[in-house]
């Protein structure tokens, strides 16, 4: 997070996008406002040994540290989007409650959050534990107020969706080409990608505005400046079958 400032100043912006940034504490939270970031986002964990390795401190803490940097952003007409990390298993404390998931994600909606994003940090879940997680959390929390945020360490990413848009829930976090990971969850592998998200939201009919053949090509194109592998299947699977013609 060092240089959020030198790219939020350099990329080219464009009307109807989103640039957030993570905020953990108000001087994050001042450092994006200044970077003319148009939303910020907070994180917690629904695990305590999670929370300490991650942020060093608990959850009570956390959403703590939160109430001065929300108290600001609500000042400012500035929106928050809630995080809240190992909604299914804990790499230290192994599975998650879904009614410690459901607290957290209260305590997050009622300091101002407009969006709370349930992540399988581990990717652990699969489609019965998310939606006994998303029943839980729902009961407190509207479902039109929940995103999913699913890593892909098992390959039950995209069941998992699957079973969080039958429960309701229509936004879904994704990265270009499954890039990310987190250095506190060893193990897990990046976010789902993109691309196959795309791919089953089309074969569901579900009109996203997002070009599939556009995404694929900036996974590839960013893969190869990072020199990474590109972990979505449907990229690869494209990939393979034009080197095979």
């Amino acid at each position: 997070m060092a240089d959020h400032d030198a790219v939020m100043n350099e990329i080219t912006r464009k009307p109807g996008v989103t640039y957030s940034a993570l905020t953990p504490n108000v001087k994050g939270y001042t450092a994006a406002k200044n970077a003319n970031a148009n939303e910020v986002a907070v994180f917690l964990a629904a695990s305590e040994a999670f929370s300490q390795k991650n942020t060093n401190c608990s959850i009570k803490e956390s959403i703590q540290r939160f109430e001065k940097l929300m108290e600001n952003a609500l000042s400012d007409k500035m929106p928050v989007r809630g995080y809240v990390s190992c909604v299914v298993g804990c790499p230290y404390e192994g599975e998650i409650k879904p009614e410690s998931v459901a607290e957290v994600a209260k305590r997050l909606y009622d300091l101002g959050c407009h969006e709370i994003s349930l992540g399988d940090t581990i990717g652990v879940g699969t489609p019965g534990a998310i939606k006994r997680m998303i029943e839980e959390v729902g009961s407190r929390v509207p479902l039109n107020k929940l995103a999913i945020h699913c890593h892909d360490t098992y390959g039950q990413a995209i069941a998992n969706i699957y079973a969080s848009l039958q429960m309701g829930v229509s936004v879904v976090d994704s990265s270009v080409a499954g890039l990310g990971g987190c250095p506190y969850a060893p193990g897990a592998s990046g976010n789902v990608s993109t691309e196959d998200v795309l791919y089953l939201l089309n074969g569901l009919g579900i009109q996203t505005g997002v070009n599939l053949e556009q995404v694929m090509f900036a996974g590839n194109f960013i893969c190869e400046a990072l020199n990474r592998r590109n972990n979505s299947k449907y990229a690869s699977t494209r990939i393979t079958t034009e080197q095979c013609k």
